[in-house]
């Protein structure tokens, strides 16, 4: 998941050991990457505490969160650790979000959200959409979402390297507006990963689609995974990797201006 403002501070929980008491049944036993306890970043205008759940198919080449596309089975313990730490923290906080990978593919996340929210938290969804059904299942569950949108529809694939995720993420885009609960649909920008031709198809298709606002997120240079990433990309045979930190810019005026003209309220973050 593309998180906003920067560089991820992932707090690793380990894994109890074998003579530690076992969770209580009502547990879920969701897959646990890593707790960051304070956030202002996460959920505009909350203070929130966020999960960063395990796990995504996805291999975008500019990923911010490497180290959790895989999925580490056996760690669910690792969730009543988490639940402790939130439990000192009512009335701290405004909220939850779960990020991650991708949390919407967790079996374990809407009895982790009825969990915080029985804590009094309001809760927070990142996605990019991948599963349409689960999300719209899930919407109902959460009180606001941020919605990664990555590309121009059509050029998914070229983004994610999974074909037709372009069309999952068009109708988690339709789900998510028709469900009434609070969103924000935010775009990362990097003028080498994302041409014009494919920003103003965006721009188009979300006004089509009926977004109100729009966000495009400063790209940041990440960690040693996200190089080594589009490393890996170069090795398989992809286009050159370009060295994005010296080229990183936010698109020109004129471009802002037809961005504006053609999609919907667009703001740079």
């Amino acid at each position: 998941m593309c998180r906003p403002g920067g560089h991820l501070r992932l707090s690793l929980l380990r894994r109890p050991t074998s003579d530690e008491a076992p969770g209580t049944t009502e547990t879920p036993a969701l897959e646990v990457g890593g707790f960051v306890p304070f956030s202002s970043t996460d959920w505009p205008g909350k203070l929130a505490a966020v999960v960063f759940v395990q796990g995504c198919p996805w291999r975008c080449a500019y990923c911010h969160n490497t180290s959790l596309q895989p999925k580490r089975r056996g760690d669910g313990m690792a969730w009543g650790e988490v639940v402790e730490v939130l439990g000192r923290r009512v009335g701290l906080l405004d909220a939850v979000v779960f990020s991650g990978g991708e949390p919407t593919l967790d079996a374990g996340l809407p009895a982790a959200i009825s969990t915080v929210r029985a804590m009094g938290f309001q809760v927070g969804l990142h996605t990019a959409g991948l599963d349409p059904a689960r999300l719209k299942a899930l919407l109902p569950l959460v009180d606001w979402v941020g919605l990664d949108v990555k590309t121009s529809f059509t050029d998914y694939a070229e983004v994610t390297g999974v074909a037709r995720s372009g069309t999952a993420a068009k109708r988690s885009l339709a789900h998510v507006l028709a469900s009434g609960v609070a969103y924000e649909v935010r775009t990362t920008y990097h003028p080498a990963l994302l041409g014009d031709a494919a920003l103003i198809d965006l721009a188009r298709g979300l006004e089509a689609a009926g977004a109100r606002d729009w966000v495009l997120q400063q790209w940041h240079e990440q960690d040693e995974a996200a190089n080594e990433s589009r490393a890996a990309h170069a090795a398989a045979g992809d286009a050159p990797v370009p060295l994005l930190a010296a080229t990183w810019r936010w698109p020109p005026a004129a471009l802002l201006d037809t961005l504006r003209e053609v999609g919907p309220a667009l703001s740079l973050r």
